[in-house]
């Protein structure tokens, strides 16, 4: 299944004009394009906060791996 070809974005475009109207439709659309302005500025604010996290998490774990008792290995 792949993209619909130009007939098929016709008929799907001729049933959205149908079903609201032509006055409804740069209104739908103004607030899809708002919709997904602030779901992309939401995903870069959980970007940036788990970057923040993730060198506390590293500098954790140095100090953990850093106060282990070295290993002693006997020869014979």
């Amino acid at each position: 299944m792949g993209m619909p070809s130009g007939t098929e974005l016709l008929i799907i475009f001729g049933i959205i004009v149908l079903l609201f109207g032509a006055k409804k439709i740069p209104d739908l659309a103004k607030g899809l394009g708002k919709g997904i302005k602030n779901f992309k500025a939401e995903m870069k604010d959980v970007d940036e906060e788990v970057a923040q996290e993730e060198p506390k998490k590293v500098k954790d774990s140095e100090e953990t791996t850093s106060t282990e008792a070295p290993k002693t290995t006997t020869q014979a």
